[in-house]
């Protein structure tokens, strides 16, 4: 098997935003504060000093905790986001975002249904050709509609690229 086009694994994904930078020069900004009050309280000795090296302390773990429960957050959140968007697709007849994470098997049944009435509509316009026009004209716009319907299932809407897909040879 060969892939055609863009490979899905890698459309539409979401890209790390600024968040993820902010939390981390935040988390280092709290960092430098915290050692820098642990520095000059070790160096003077007294109880003001000791004191802001906790209150920084403290302030580094909640930091801490609320930036890295957000990410967890957002990383459950994407994945949910993920898995709701590839039954969308599975129910609208386009494949996952991701390949790995569901299956495509109603899709390719619809495909197959759809080119059974292409292959059935062909022998209409086959055995109907000289008798009667009115059907072989029903027929062609069958075949038309359905060749439409198939080529949407296999691309992504407003693409007038090539089709996306995998070639089985069988």
């Amino acid at each position: 098997m060969r892939s055609l086009g863009i490979p899905e694994n890698t459309a539409n994904k979401p890209t790390r935003g600024v968040s993820l930078k902010a939390g981390t020069i935040g988390m280092t900004i709290m960092l430098v504060v915290f050692l820098v009050a642990l520095v000059f309280a070790a160096n003077e000795n007294d109880v003001v000093g000791w004191l802001v090296v906790i209150v920084s302390l403290g302030w580094l773990l909640v930091f801490s905790f609320v930036v890295f429960s957000l990410r967890s957050a957002a990383k459950k959140a994407s994945a949910k986001f993920d898995e709701a968007q590839n039954s969308f697709n599975r129910a609208a007849g386009r494949g996952p975002l991701n390949p790995a994470s569901g299956s495509t098997a109603m899709r390719d049944q619809k495909l197959d249904h759809s080119f059974k009435i292409i292959q059935v509509q062909a022998k209409v316009v086959r055995d109907y050709q000289d008798r009667d026009q009115a059907m072989v004209d029903r027929a062609l716009e069958t075949i038309e509609i359905t060749a439409h319907n198939a080529r949407g299932m296999m691309k992504t809407p407003n693409d007038d690229g090539p089709v996306q897909g995998t070639v089985v040879n069988e």
